[in-house]
């Protein structure tokens, strides 16, 4: 099915600006799932005095929409400040295009998302979350929704591998239904510690397979 895309989509899907990974990058976030056909990564350079966002780049897995939006939001929040970046909205991103398809128009609110967790994440590390809730075992759920299961394209709760959660003063044990010795157990275990580690009442992430 095509879809009537404006020039400035086109542009933008033809030449994607800041496509790319930040190295060590000061945040970073995963929006969307493979299985669904749409995700996008969010990496964010912050200076530290001004708060503005030096750098962003975008890695997109989708349709030309989620790679023009992933494009367009990273223009529109270059040099800005974390409060103002914060405020961009999906239809100022979808407007900066020149409007997208109706059914399209999701593309747009997953591009947000993703900049808006890579600035959650950065006040996370940074300690600069102003209201703080405990963390609760459905925070720490939550977050494992967006943990990708490579073997499915879904994530660990809605594939059924979080087997357990636990927490106790501080530190968050997550048993996942897989192997140890599981090709992908390395990197499930690397985005269960970025995702729950900045949780400002954690001390330490435990992350167990099975045998």
């Amino acid at each position: 099915m095509k879809f009537p895309y404006s020039e400035t989509v086109l542009e933008h899907f033809r030449h994607p600006r800041n496509v790319g990974k930040i190295d060590d990058p000061d945040g970073k976030s995963m929006e969307g799932s493979p299985a669904c056909g749409d995700m996008v990564a969010v990496y964010i350079k912050v200076d530290p005095d001004t708060k503005k966002i030096d750098d962003i780049k975008f890695e997109s897995y989708g349709c030309a929409s989620n790679i023009a939006t992933g494009s367009i939001i990273t223009e529109l929040a270059k040099g800005k400040t974390l409060d103002e970046a914060k405020k961009i909205t999906w239809k100022e991103a979808s407007d900066a295009l020149g409007g997208l398809p109706k059914i399209k128009a999701h593309c747009s609110v997953l591009a947000i998302e993703g900049l808006r967790s890579a600035i959650q994440n950065y006040e996370e590390r940074h300690g600069l979350i102003t209201k703080r809730e405990p963390t609760t075992l459905e925070t720490v759920r939550k977050r494992l929704r967006k943990v990708m299961n490579p073997i499915a394209g879904l994530d660990l709760v809605r594939t059924n591998l979080v087997k357990d959660i636990q927490m106790k003063d501080g530190t968050v044990r997550v048993v996942i239904d897989l192997p140890k010795n599981h090709q992908f157990a390395a990197a499930i275990k690397e985005e269960i510690d970025e995702k729950i580690e900045p949780l400002w009442d954690v001390k330490e992430v435990i992350v167990e397979f099975t045998d």
